[in-house]
C-alpha cells in the first residue's frame, strides 16, 4: 500500500487544507518515499500546487505523468535521483534544487536548463543567462553541426525511392555516427552534448526524411453515461499525434518567389525587385486532431488557431518583446495545445459529440486563495453545438460552458480591453456579447448575455476596431461586410447593423452582396478582407470609409480601397486570412496547399496619410510557401486546402491548418 494518501496530503499541506484542489504548498520531506509511492492519479488532483518539497527521501526518478500543471518550486535535495529528464513535465518550474543526489552531474544541470524554459534558480544559483546560452547558442551550434554531418556523409546515401528498411538502416547509422563525431564544448559536458545531438538528429530526420513516429494510437478512454469530455495528459496527447512522411527531394526548399507555379500578372512580373525571401523553414507536420485517434484520418478539417498570450510578468508584458510559442488549434472533436518549437502536443481536450470551429484566449485575474489575485490564461472553444467551453489550461480543466446559440458558432473572439467580454458569431445570424465572469477558487462562475447584434446573413469572421474596440465591431458575413455599434451605454440590447460596406466587383461596378470569408486589421486603420472580387484581397481604410459621427442605422457606405493584393483565382470559400500587425504581414492559404505572404511595411506609411493614394497595381505576394510532397502510408496526400494561417506576434512561427487533418508549423530563420 502506498505511503501517500489523501489524508496525508491534506495534513502535510502548508497550511493544512480540506481539499486537494486548494493545496498550493506541500511538504513531503523525510517520509522515506520511493518512486512508486508517487501515485499519478492522486497527484493529478493537486491542480493548484505551486511548491513541493520532496527532500530527504529515497527517490531514484520521477514518474512521467504526475500532472502538476502549476508547479513553480521543487526541492529534491538528498535523494537518489539518477535522471532529470522527467522534470520536463513541469514546464512552469522556476526554482529547482537537487543537491546531494550523488548520481547527478553537471550534465544533468545542463539538461534541466534546456528542458525547463522558465527555470531561473538551480540549486540556489541564478542561471538565467547560462540557460539562455544553452537553449539558443548551444542549440544553434549543434544544429548546424548535425546538419553539416548529414549533408557531408549521408544525404547521397539515400536513394530517390527508398524502402522502410533502407530508412531504418540509415537512421540507425546516422544517429550512431553523429553522436560519435559531433563534438562541442568541454569534455565535462560530453554526455549532455551527445544527448542534445541525438535529440537534434532525431528532429532533423523527422522533418527532413519524414520518419513516422513509432506510436500506436491509444484506445479512447471509457466514460460514464453522462460524460462526454476528456482531457489528455501531455504524454497521451503526444502519443495521439503522428508526423507524416515527407520526401526529401521536395524538401530542400519549400518556398518560392511570387509566380512559382502560378500564373503571373503584368504587375507581378514587373515587381521582381520588391520580392524578398523570408527564409521560413518547415519544422513539423502533425496529425493530432484525428477522430478516435485514428492515424488513417485525413478528412478532419482544421479551422482555427491562436497563440497563447504570455502572462504579465516582467518583460513579458509586451507580447512583441517575448511572444509565446504555444498555440491552440481546433478541428473535429478536439482542441490541442502545441509547442511550436518541439512539435509536442502539450494538451488535448476532446468532446466526442462536438466539431470545434473556433478558439480564443483571454487572461483572467482570479482570486486563488487567501484573497490573493493571480493571472491565468483561459481558452474558449466553440463549434457545431452552439456551446462555448471554458478551459483553464494550466489546470487541465474545463470548468464550465455557455449555451450561447441553438445553431453552430462560426467564430469567437475576446475583447482586448474587457477581459471577460466574449463575442460569439453564430449560424443563427446573430452575434452575441457575453460576460463570462471570473471563476472563484472552486470554479463557480456566472455568465450573462450583454448584447445581441442582428445580422442579415451568417457571420463568418469578426474583428473589433483597434482604435475603438468597445464601440465598433466589423463582421464578414455570407451576404457582405457589416459594422455594428457595440457601446454598452445604449439602452437597446438587440441591435441592427449600422453600416453595410460597398466594394468593387469583377465587372467594374460596386456590390454589397458578397461572401466575406476573410477579415482582419493590419494596423489601427487598415482592414484586410476577401472576397468581393475573384483573385484578390482588398485593403481598405476604416476611418476614411466610416464616419463615426454620422447618424442613422443600416446605411450603405463605400469602402475606401487602398490596394488590392494578388491572390489565387479559386472560387472555393472559407480559406481565411490573418495578419501580423507588428511586422506588417498578411497571410492567406489557397486551394493548392500554398501560403501567400505579403510584407506591406513599404506601403503602410503612404496609406496612413489622410490623402494617401490608392495603389493602382495589384500588389503581388512577397513570397509563396509551397506545400511539400507529403506521404501517408506510402501514398501521397493530395487536394490540400489551407483553411487558416496564423503567425505569432513576432512572426517567429507560422501555423498552417489544412483540410486533411495536418497541422504544419513553419519557423522563420
Amino acid at each position: 500500500m502506498s505511503k501517500i494518501t489523501t489524508e496525508l496530503l491534506l495534513e502535510r499541506a502548508v497550511p493544512r487544507s480540506t481539499r486537494l484542489r486548494k493545496i498550493e504548498t506541500l511538504n513531503l520531506s523525510k517520509l522515506q518515499l520511493k518512486t512508486g509511492d508517487l501515485d499519478p492519479r492522486l497527484f493529478s488532483r493537486l491542480r493548484h500546487l505551486q511548491k513541493l518539497d520532496l527532500s530527504d527521501n529515497l527517490l531514484d526518478k520521477f514518474p512521467n505523468s504526475l500532472t502538476l500543471p502549476d508547479l513553480r518550486v521543487l526541492n529534491c535535495n538528498n535523494n537518489k535521483l539518477e535522471d532529470v529528464t522527467a522534470l520536463k513535465q513541469f514546464p512552469l518550474l522556476e526554482e529547482l534544487t537537487y543537491e546531494n543526489n550523488v548520481y547527478l552531474t553537471l550534465n544533468d544541470d545542463y539538461k534541466v536548463m534546456f528542458l525547463l524554459q522558465n527555470l531561473r534558480l538551480l540549486n540556489g544559483k541564478d542561471i538565467t543567462k547560462l540557460a539562455d546560452h544553452v537553449r539558443r547558442v548551444n542549440s544553434h551550434k549543434l544544429t548546424s553541426k548535425v546538419t553539416a554531418h548529414w549533408e557531408k556523409f549521408f544525404r547521397d546515401q539515400l536513394p530517390e525511392k527508398y524502402t522502410a528498411e533502407q530508412v531504418k538502416s540509415i537512421k540507425k547509422e546516422f544517429l550512431q555516427s553523429v553522436q560519435t563525431n559531433v563534438v562541442y564544448g568541454p569534455s565535462s559536458l560530453s554526455e549532455f552534448t551527445r544527448w542534445r545531438v541525438k535529440m537534434i538528429a532525431e528532429e532533423f530526420l523527422a522533418y527532413s526524411l519524414g520518419l513516422e513516429l513509432n506510436t500506436d494510437p491509444e484506445p479512447e478512454e471509457k466514460m460514464g453515461e453522462n460524460e462526454e469530455e476528456s482531457t489528455e495528459s501531455p504524454r497521451e496527447a503526444a502519443e495521439d499525434a503522428s508526423q507524416v512522411t515527407v520526401r526529401p527531394s521536395k524538401r530542400k526548399r519549400n518556398n518560392s518567389k511570387p509566380g512559382s507555379g502560378n500564373k503571373r500578372s503584368k504587375s507581378q512580373a514587373n515587381t521582381e525587385e520588391e520580392t524578398e525571401d523570408v527564409s521560413a523553414e518547415p519544422l513539423h507536420f502533425l496529425q493530432c486532431h484525428s477522430k478516435g485517434n485514428s492515424r488513417e484520418d485525413f478528412k478532419t478539417q482544421l479551422w482555427s488557431c491562436v497563440f497563447e498570450p504570455l502572462l504579465d510578468c516582467g518583460a513579458r508584458k509586451d507580447p512583441i518583446v517575448s511572444s509565446s510559442r504555444t498555440v491552440a488549434t481546433c478541428g473535429g472533436e478536439s482542441v490541442c495545445l502545441i509547442d511550436c518549437e518541439t512539435g509536442t502536443v502539450l494538451k488535448k481536450y476532446k468532446v466526442a459529440t462536438e466539431e470545434f470551429f473556433s478558439v480564443a484566449w483571454t487572461t483572467l485575474t482570479m482570486v486563488i486563495s487567501d484573497s490573493r489575485k493571480k493571472s491565468h490564461n483561459i481558452l474558449a472553444a466553440a463549434g457545431r453545438r452552439g456551446i462555448v467551453k471554458l478551459i483553464h489550461v494550466a489546470s487541465d480543466f474545463c470548468y464550465g460552458e455557455i449555451k450561447a446559440h441553438k445553431k453552430p458558432i462560426a467564430t469567437v473572439c475576446f475583447s482586448p480591453t474587457q477581459e471577460t467580454h466574449l463575442f460569439t458569431a453564430s449560424y443563427d445570424k446573430r452575434i452575441a456579447l457575453w460576460d463570462i465572469g471570473i471563476p472563484d477558487c472552486d470554479y463557480n462562475f456566472k455568465a450573462s448575455q450583454l448584447l445581441v447584434l442582428e445580422a442579415l446573413s451568417i457571420p463568418l469572421r469578426i474583428a473589433l476596431v483597434p482604435t475603438c474596440p468597445d464601440q465598433y465591431l466589423l463582421a464578414g458575413c455570407e451576404g457582405g461586410c457589416f459594422a455594428w455599434n457595440i457601446k454598452l451605454d445604449k439602452d437597446k440590447k438587440s441591435r441592427p447593423f449600422e453600416a453595410l460596406f460597398q466594394f468593387p466587383d469583377e465587372d467594374g461596378g460596386v456590390t454589397t452582396s458578397h461572401r466575406v470569408d476573410g477579415l482582419a486589421f493590419l494596423n489601427d486603420d487598415v482592414v484586410v478582407s476577401k472576397s468581393s472580387k475573384p483573385g484578390c484581397i482588398n485593403l481598405w481604410s476604416w476611418s476614411r470609409s466610416f464616419d463615426m459621427k454620422a447618424k442613422g442605422c443600416q446605411r450603405t457606405v463605400a469602402a475606401v480601397i487602398l490596394a488590392e493584393l494578388e491572390w489565387s483565382t479559386t472560387d472555393l470559400s472559407y480559406l481565411t486570412l490573418s495578419t501580423c500587425p507588428a511586422k506588417a504581414y498578411v497571410f492567406c492559404g489557397d486551394e493548392n496547399g500554398s501560403v501567400w505572404m505579403y510584407h506591406l511595411s513599404n506601403y503602410t506609411t503612404a496609406w496612413s496619410s489622410p490623402k494617401g493614394k490608392r495603389s493602382e497595381k495589384r500588389i503581388p505576394p512577397t513570397q509563396i510557401l509551397k506545400w511539400p510532397e507529403l506521404r501517408a502510408n506510402g501514398e501521397q496526400l493530395t487536394e490540400i486546402l489551407i483553411n487558416n494561417v496564423v503567425s505569432d506576434p513576432t512572426f517567429t512561427y507560422l501555423v498552417v491548418l489544412t483540410s486533411v487533418n495536418i497541422t504544419a508549423i513553419w519557423k522563420k530563420s
